[in-house]
């Protein structure tokens, strides 16, 4: 019987060891965040300046270090401004370097429609906006992605440096 017994225990945990490595799923997901900053006809705007820093930036006559945005964007499925909107991205960015186009980025991306409604995804880094691909972390999540790692590569769509308005192509890989 206590054969019998220490083989049940060993198969147990030989499952949990199992388990404990098993690699988590990787979800890949691909959205578009508009970052309207100047309303146009007939929306409005969804990333609005709360704090204006001192220090004005090289080469940009209107950002300055300090500069803090709290942002409520549309993420929609495709790039153009007429696509689905399955969620908004929530939070603020601020101008964190006296000497680049850097950003520190806080945001919930918070999905409203589609398979992932009522899950988001929260990212915390820097986003150096004049590189051609951006990485950042993901910090975790809710819902469907409750507990998720993994990153996003974030691409400049378009820019339009009169109304700084820009659409950003986000690819998320993360891990549940």
């Amino acid at each position: 019987m206590a054969i019998h017994h220490s083989v049940q225990v060993m198969a147990l945990a030989s499952l949990a060891l199992v388990a404990a490595v098993a690699p988590a799923t990787t979800t890949h997901l691909r959205f578009y965040m508009h970052d309207i900053v100047t309303a146009e006809a007939p929306g409005a705007a969804t990333a609005v300046r709360v704090v204006r820093g001192l220090t004005p930036l090289p080469n940009d006559p209107t950002n300055r270090f300090g500069d803090m945005y709290t942002i409520d964007d549309a993420l929609t499925e495709g790039a153009g401004a007429a696509s689905p909107v399955i969620g908004r991205a929530q939070g603020f960015y601020l101008f964190a370097s006296r000497t680049d186009a850097a950003l520190l980025l806080s945001a919930n991306m918070v999905f409203t429609a589609g398979k992932h409604n009522g899950s988001a995804v929260a990212v915390f880094a820097r986003d150096a906006i004049l590189d051609s691909v951006r990485e950042l972390p993901v910090v975790g999540g809710t819902g469907a992605f409750r507990g998720a790692a993994g990153y996003g590569l974030l691409r400049t769509n378009t820019f339009n440096a009169t109304t700084n308005n820009a659409v950003l192509q986000i690819d998320m890989y993360l891990n549940v």
